[in-house]
């Protein structure tokens, strides 16, 4: 009789049966609050089952959880932990569970709630296996049809949502305390308030419960606009873009933005009597998650436009007025990480000089260890070559993701970055930062953070790197998600604000009351170096219920000295304007916003 390969078997009808190499690839996070007996009365789908043979199951079961083999026990969960699997889940949930389930997981009729605590013991291998397996009996379908990768993004959804079910409600009933200073959230983000965070004050590991609270967002109602310091104005200008990221100013003036979903770069120039573009125009279409936007080389004259995405670095011929590309794309490098794993932004930059291209990638994980994890290889990094010869290599290691920004100071040519640290330790830990970069510095990640704390998930891993863990410049509010940066080098605003750093942050998920959905200021006080504190700037994304309606990711400055923001969260109409008519100090919105100076005439640049 021939033998029986179960891994062939099991990997055909979606279930995961691990190996020595598959056990090392993720750290399963193990569901806290409550799965369920997940069956279905009214909800089926149609779903051609594939099912393993009964014999499969026969022996080692777990009788208390519909008799899981083992296996199923031991499986891991390949997207735990992260926010993107975690949303793809609920969108998944909503169209495959809701209707039985209920939107919070609470159940309805005779159908268990997923969040009641019942089954604390269930792994998510184990109700991977059971949605693949069904339980026609009690009108529970068979998922089997569905790809293994759809089913593993359910179960993290769910398993979010039993880990954070309090702080799913906490925001719209707002009973949450104020935070403890220096931490705060939405509700105390003013325009003019500083912020400083230090060591110090950072809170012990699992302080808090780990939240998930990903923002479902909302229309922005008719009375609600952004919030700026005293004699700055917002406006809109424009909509309809289409998930609007990266914002980048070419030398003459027109402005490139990264519309990363449908993979174009649009470009924008002038402004009618009406306030809308004189001219508008898709520079290059049919990309890959674009995202990253750099022109080279530097100066008044570039010739080429280079764009980082997940897979590639690749660059498009291009010279000042140029409205679309001239020629094709160059490949230029490939990049680590070219599945869907992880963090796929991949900011762009060079240096003053032009001798190196730097390329930030982000990690495939929340803490999975390289040592054993092969897909975090040159992860995690800022990857460094010669942008006319490419051999990338590492820069600067140990900075989980500074894939959403990284920029050259032109006062001291020094590199920056903007980082998405690790989640899952509590509302306020480990906190995003925003540094300049020491070349072969090591910024702690996975093994430690923020200087000698270690991760306790990696508990005794990597003494000789504890001393090496370099402090950031600035610490930000935990989960604040700190994308693009710029420095402003404009003329309009105060003098005060000359080379500081503004940067947009898009909001946390990992927090019970949310924080961020702001732009923030970080003062180089004319040294270009930083001293710990930031400053809200435009604050209001966040309604006072906790809704969220908008979501900053680019920001630039235009040639008029003005501030330029993009929001890839906006919904509905906009008005022209809202504020002031004084002709104070402005921020245009369009799906973005923009800044100017009384003193002159403001420019503007539709979306």
């Amino acid at each position: 009789m021939p033998k029986l390969d179960l891994t062939h078997l099991s990997r055909r009808a979606g279930l995961y049966l691990p190996q020595a190499e598959d056990t090392r690839l993720h750290r399963s996070i193990a569901l806290k609050k409550g799965f369920m007996r997940w069956f279905a009365s009214s909800h089926a789908l149609a779903a051609a089952a594939i099912l393993l043979p009964a014999a499969l199951f026969a022996a080692d079961v777990d009788a208390k959880f519909h008799n899981a083999p083992a296996s199923a026990q031991a499986a891991k969960n390949p997207y735990a932990g992260q926010e993107e699997a975690a949303q793809v889940g609920k969108k998944l949930y909503a169209r495959n569970c809701l209707s039985c389930h209920g939107k919070m997981g609470k159940g309805t009729g005779n159908v268990p709630s997923l969040v009641d605590g019942k089954l604390d013991s269930v792994t998510p291998g184990e109700v991977f296996w059971f949605i693949t397996r069904g339980d026609k009996d009690n009108g529970m379908p068979a998922w089997a049809s569905l790809p293994a990768k759809q089913r593993w993004q359910i179960v993290t959804y769910v398993e979010s949502m039993g880990t954070s079910q309090a702080a799913q409600e906490a925001p719209s009933k707002l009973k949450a305390p104020p935070p403890t200073p220096p931490f705060t959230d939405f509700r105390y983000e003013k325009p003019g308030t500083f912020h400083k965070i230090t060591v110090n004050d950072l809170p012990q590991p699992y302080a808090t419960k780990s939240a998930y609270n990903s923002p479902d967002l909302v229309a922005r109602p008719g009375n609600v606009w952004p919030a700026a310091p005293v004699g700055f104005k917002v406006e809109l200008y424009g909509a309809g873009l289409d998930n609007p990221r990266t914002l980048r100013t070419a030398p003459n003036g027109d402005i490139f933005l990264a519309e990363t979903d449908p993979g174009r770069i649009r470009v924008f120039r002038g402004l009618t009597a009406g306030g809308k573009p004189e001219q508008s125009a898709i520079f290059v279409s049919g990309l890959k998650q674009p995202y990253g936007l750099a022109f080279y080389p530097a100066g008044p004259d570039p010739q080429w436009l280079y764009v980082g995405s997940a897979a590639e670095v690749v660059r498009f011929p291009y010279h000042n007025g140029d409205l679309k590309a001239s020629g094709s794309q160059q490949h230029i490098a490939d990049l680590p990480g070219r599945g869907w794993f992880g963090h796929s932004t991949r900011a762009v930059e060079f240096s003053r000089d032009g001798k190196r291209m730097f390329v930030a990638v982000g990690s495939a994980s929340n803490v999975d260890d390289p040592d054993t994890t092969p897909r975090e290889k040159d992860r995690a990094d800022i990857l460094a070559c010669d942008p006319e010869n490419c051999v990338l290599s590492v820069y600067a290691y140990g900075i989980r993701n500074a894939g959403g920004g990284i920029a050259v100071n032109p006062q001291t040519g020094e590199l920056w970055c903007s980082v998405n640290e690790r989640d899952a330790l509590g509302d306020n830990l480990v906190p995003d930062y925003i540094t300049h970069v020491q070349e072969g510095g090591f910024y702690g990640w996975p093994w430690w953070y923020i200087g000698a704390h270690q991760d306790p998930r990696h508990r005794g891993k990597h003494p000789e790197l504890k001393d090496k863990v370099i402090v950031p410049d600035v610490l930000l509010q935990s989960h604040n998600a700190s994308l693009e940066f710029t420095f402003y080098e404009g003329q309009q605003f105060p003098t005060g604000y000359k080379g500081d750093i503004f940067a947009s942050e898009h909001g946390s998920w990992n927090k019970a009351v949310r924080v961020g959905y702001e732009v923030i200021r970080v003062p180089l006080h004319q040294t270009g170096h930083a001293s710990g504190e930031y400053e809200d700037f435009l604050t209001g994304f966040v309604l006072p219920d906790g809704n969220v309606w908008g979501r900053p990711v680019g920001i630039t400055v235009a040639s008029d000295g003005s501030l330029l923001v993009s929001d890839d969260g906006s919904k509905g109409n906009f008005p022209g304007s809202y504020g002031s008519d004084d002709g104070g100090l402005r921020v245009r919105v369009l799906a973005a916003y923009k800044v100017s100076s009384p003193s002159q005439k403001t420019l503007t640049f539709p979306f």
